[in-house]
C-alpha cells in the first residue's frame, strides 16, 4: 500500500482511500494478515485467524465497490471477540470445553456487519466465557498489552483491545459485562463503548450474565466507535431484550452536533481513596480544559461501593444458569466415560478453567435453597438503588466522567492468584451495567511511564449519541496519538 501506513489509518481513513480508488480492500486486508504474521506471536491477541476467508470478502469487496455498490464498511478488516458466532468459524470463548466449536450460524451483529460488507480476519482472545480482567484466564494463552508485553490488556476482551491496538485490525467487538470492553480499552489506548443494553442484539452471543452482557465496539477514534455502532445497533426480535427504539444516525449526530454544551456530573465516590494520582490528575486536567464550555458539577453515587459485592452474587448466578448447558452431552468437551454421573462431573471438572468453576460455584450457592433471599434476592434490591442513584444524578446533570480503572495496567502474574485484586480493578465499571448504562473510554494521555490514561464518560439510556458527541469533544481537547510503541 504505496505510501498508506497502517498505523495511521482509522475506519474513516481508509473508507476515503478505498472511495478515490488510492487502495482497494485486498491489499489493506493483506496489510493486516502481513501484521498478524509479523507480530502478533508476541502479543497473542488472536486465536483464530482466518486468512482464506477474509482474502475472499476483500476480493469480494472489491467487485462490489467497481459495481457502484455503497455500503458503511465495503472492504474494512475487523476482529471479532471469540464469544460472538461466525457461521463457518470456531467459537470457543477460550474455553477448553468449546475447544472444537464450530459456530452452525451467525449472530445478528454478524449479519449486520456483512451487510455493511465489513471483513473478518478472525477471533480474537479473551478471558474464558468472558470472566476476568486480565485475559489471562483464557484457556489457550494469555494477551499481552501492545504498550509492554510483560503487562496485561486488560479483560475480558483483551484480544480485541491488544489487536486493535496494536493495528492488526481496523476495529473490532468485544462484550461488557462488568467492563470488559472499556477496561481493556483503557488498558490498550484505544476508544471502546458499551452501549445502552438492549440497543444492540445479543442473538449469537454466549451468554455469561444475561440481564448484563452487551456487544460493543473498539476503534482508534470516536468516529469511527460511532461509525460501528451505527452498523450493529437497533432492534432485533431473535432478542427478547432488545429495545424497540428509534435509532438516530449516530456518525452525522457527533459531527452536528459537536460544539454541544452538557451539564456535566464528577461523581465524588469515583475520585476517592484506591486511584492512582496520575490517573486522577489526568482527568482533572481534561476535565478543566472542558470546564471553560461545559458546566461542571460534583454529584454523588452513594451506593457505589455495593456494586462490586452486588455484581458478584447476580453475575456468577446467572453464569451458573446460563453455563449449566455445557454438560458434554449436546456439544462441545466430553469425558467418554460409562456413568452418566461421572461424564457430567468430569466433563465439567477438565471443561472449565479455574475461574469459571469458582464463579459457577459463587453463582449456584446464592441461587440454593434457603440461601436466595440472602443473597441474590438482596443483591437484586441493590442493584436497583445503584440505578436510583444515577437517576437522581441524571436529574441534575447531562453526563458523568469518571476514571475507567484505578490503576494502570497491571503486570502478567501481579493479580491472577488474587481474585479480589482482580475483581477490584472494574469497581467504576461494574455500576454502569448493573444500570443498564451506556459507558464509553477514550483514551487520553501517556504516563510517566508509557502507559495509557483513559476517562470514562456516561450517559443516561438511550443517549449513547450524546456519549460519543462528548468523546469526540474530550478526543479533541487530548490531540494525542495513541500508537503503542514498534514491537
Amino acid at each position: 500500500m504505496a505510501g498508506v501506513e497502517v498505523k495511521e489509518l482509522t475506519i474513516s481513513k481508509a473508507l476515503e482511500f478505498l472511495e478515490k480508488g488510492e487502495i482497494n480492500s485486498v491489499e489493506l486486508t493483506k496489510a493486516y494478515l502481513d501484521s498478524i504474521k509479523r507480530i502478533d506471536s508476541k502479543i497473542k491477541s488472536y486465536l483464530f485467524v482466518d486468512e482464506e476467508g477474509a482474502l475472499k470478502q476483500a476480493e469480494e469487496a472489491d467487485k462490489l465497490r467497481k459495481n457502484g455498490k455503497k455500503a458503511l464498511l465495503l472492504g474494512i478488516p475487523l476482529a471479532i471477540k471469540d464469544n460472538i458466532c461466525v457461521k463457518g468459524s470456531p467459537t470457543t470463548c477460550a474455553s477448553k470445553i468449546l475447544e472444537n466449536y464450530i459456530a452452525p450460524y451467525d449472530a445478528t451483529v454478524i449479519e449486520r456487519l456483512k451487510e455493511a460488507g465489513a471483513i473478518f480476519l478472525g477471533k480474537t482472545n479473551m478471558d474464558e466465557f468472558a470472566m476476568g480482567s486480565s485475559t489471562e484466564n483464557s484457556a489457550f494463552f494469555p494477551t499481552h498489552n501492545p504498550w509492554d508485553l510483560e503487562r496485561v490488556p486488560g479483560g475480558s476482551s483483551g484480544g480485541s483491545a491488544a489487536a486493535t491496538s496494536a493495528r492488526l485490525c481496523l476495529g473490532a467487538l468485544g462484550s461488557d459485562t462488568g467492563g470488559s470492553i472499556r477496561q481493556p480499552a483503557c488498558f490498550c489506548g484505544v476508544v471502546g463503548f458499551k452501549p445502552t443494553y438492549g440497543l444492540v442484539s445479543r442473538y449469537g452471543l454466549v451468554a455469561f450474565a444475561s440481564s448484563l452482557d452487551q456487544i460493543g465496539p473498539f476503534a482508534n477514534s470516536v468516529e469511527d466507535a460511532a461509525l460501528l455502532l451505527q452498523v450493529i445497533a437497533g432492534h432485533d426480535p431473535k432478542d427478547s431484550t432488545s429495545a424497540p427504539v428509534e435509532l438516530p444516525n449516530f456518525l452525522e449526530f457527533i459531527k452536528e452536533n459537536e460544539n454541544t454544551r452538557f451539564k456535566i456530573g464528577l461523581p465524588r465516590e469515583f475520585f476517592e481513596g484506591g486511584v492512582e494520582k496520575e490517573i486522577i490528575d489526568a482527568i482533572e486536567e481534561v476535565v478543566k480544559a472542558l470546564g471553560k464550555k461545559h458546566e461542571i458539577k460534583e454529584v454523588s453515587l452513594p451506593h457505589t461501593e455495593y456494586s462490586v459485592a452486588v455484581y458478584y452474587i447476580i453475575a456468577p448466578a446467572e453464569a451458573s444458569s446460563n453455563l449449566a448447558r455445557y454438560d458434554g452431552v449436546k456439544y462441545g468437551f466430553r469425558v467418554k466415560e460409562g456413568n452418566l454421573l461421572s461424564m457430567y462431573r468430569k466433563t465439567r471438572a477438565l471443561g472449565f478453567g479455574r475461574e469459571v468453576k469458582r464463579r459457577i460455584m459463587l453463582g449456584t450457592y446464592a441461587l440454593s435453597a434457603g440461601y436466595y433471599d440472602a443473597f441474590y434476592l438482596k443483591a437484586s434490591k441493590v442493584r436497583t438503588l445503584i440505578k436510583k442513584d444515577f437517576e437522581k444524578a441524571f436529574s441534575e446533570v447531562d453526563l458523568l466522567i469518571t476514571p475507567v480503572s484505578p490503576t494502570l495496567p497491571f503486570r502478567l502474574g501481579e493479580k491472577i492468584s488474587d481474585p479480589l485484586q482482580m475483581y477490584l480493578s472494574d469497581i467504576f465499571t461494574i455500576p454502569v451495567n448493573l444500570a443498564g448504562l451506556p459507558g464509553l473510554s477514550v483514551p487520553i494521555k501517556v504516563s510517566s511511564s508509557g502507559l495509557p490514561i483513559a476517562l470514562q464518560i456516561i450517559g443516561p439510556h438511550f443517549k449513547d449519541h450524546l456519549v460519543l458527541t462528548l468523546g469526540r469533544q474530550v478526543e479533541k481537547e487530548v490531540d494525542t496519538k495513541f500508537i503503542p510503541p514498534e514491537i
